[in-house]
C-alpha cells in the first residue's frame, strides 16, 4: 500500500478487508459505473474513502458517483459534503427531500417511520442509478448492521435474513454491493477520524427508538455479558453470508 502513504492500523484494515470482500466476491468489474450512498454517517464516509483508495490500488478503471438524499430533517446538514467532494474529484448527486418529515407525519398510515423513509429513499437511489447509468450501488453496512439486521428480522418478522454482500436487482442491470461488511463500527469509527472526515450527525427524531435500537440494546445486553458470545454471533453470521453469496455467484 505504499502507493496510498502511511496509513494508520485502522485505516489499513479498513482498506484490506473491503478489498478482501471485494475480490472474494467479484464485486466490481473493469468499466464499472458505481453510485456510492452516501447518507453523512461514519459508515457512509469510510466507504467512499476506501473505494476512492481502491481506485488506486485495483489493476483495471472504475468510475465512482456519490448519492446523497438529504432526508429533510437539516436541510443543512450536508453542507461539508460539496467541497470535500471537489476536492477530491468525485461527481456527485446531491438532493433534498421530505421523506423523513413526512414518514413521521399523518400521511404515514401507520407503518414504522423508518420503514417508510428508508422504502423512499432506497427508490429513489434506484432511480438515480438508472438515470446515471450506474451499474452499480455501494452502501456502507457493516458488520453491526448485519447482526443487527438478522436479529431483527428474526425477533420481529420471524424471517432468517441478514445482509447480502451483494445483491442484483432489475435482470441483473444494478448490482448493490456492500464492501464494509467485514468490519465492525468500531473500525470505521477509528479510520474516519484518521482520516479526519467530516461525518455529520443522524438528526431524525426516531434514531434512538425505533425497532432497530431496541434490538441493538438487546443484543448490547447479551454480549455484554460474554465476550465470546459477541464473538461467536459476529463470525457465524459473517460466514453465513459468505457462504450465501458464493453459493450464487
Amino acid at each position: 500500500m505504499s502507493r496510498l502513504g502511511k496509513l494508520h492500523f485502522s485505516q489499513k484494515s479498513c482498506l484490506g478487508r473491503a478489498g478482501l470482500l471485494m475480490h472474494r466476491t467479484g464485486m466490481i468489474w473493469p468499466g464499472a459505473r458505481v453510485g456510492v450512498a452516501v447518507s453523512g454517517g461514519v459508515d457512509s464516509w469510510v466507504l467512499l474513502q476506501v473505494l476512492l483508495l481502491r481506485q488506486r490500488i485495483v489493476p483495471f478503471p472504475f468510475e465512482l458517483m456519490a448519492l446523497h438524499l438529504n432526508p429533510g430533517f437539516d436541510p443543512q446538514n450536508h453542507a461539508p459534503l460539496s467541497p470535500w467532494l471537489f476536492e477530491h474529484g468525485v461527481a456527485a448527486h446531491i438532493e433534498g427531500t421530505d421523506y423523513g418529515p413526512m414518514a413521521h407525519s399523518e400521511r404515514n398510515r401507520g407503518k414504522s417511520p423508518c420503514f417508510v423513509c428508508s422504502w423512499h429513499r432506497r427508490k429513489r437511489l434506484f432511480e438515480l442509478c438508472k438515470h446515471y447509468k450506474l451499474t452499480h450501488l455501494a452502501m456502507g453496512h457493516n458488520a453491526d448492521d448485519l447482526v443487527h439486521t438478522f436479529f431483527l428480522n428474526l425477533l420481529r418478522n420471524g424471517r432468517l435474513e441478514g445482509l447480502s454482500p451483494k445483491e442484483s436487482f432489475f435482470h441483473g442491470e444494478l448490482l448493490l454491493i456492500r464492501p464494509l461488511l467485514l468490519l465492525e463500527k468500531s473500525e470505521l469509527r477509528k479510520a474516519a477520524q484518521r482520516w479526519n472526515l467530516p461525518v455529520w450527525g443522524n438528526a431524525c427524531p426516531s434514531a434512538f427508538t425505533s425497532q432497530r435500537a431496541a434490538t441493538e440494546e438487546l443484543l448490547n445486553t447479551i454480549f455484554s455479558k460474554d465476550p465470546k458470545i459477541r464473538a461467536n454471533v459476529y463470525g457465524a453470521l459473517r460466514r453465513w453470508q459468505l457462504d450465501v453469496t458464493a453459493m450464487i455467484k
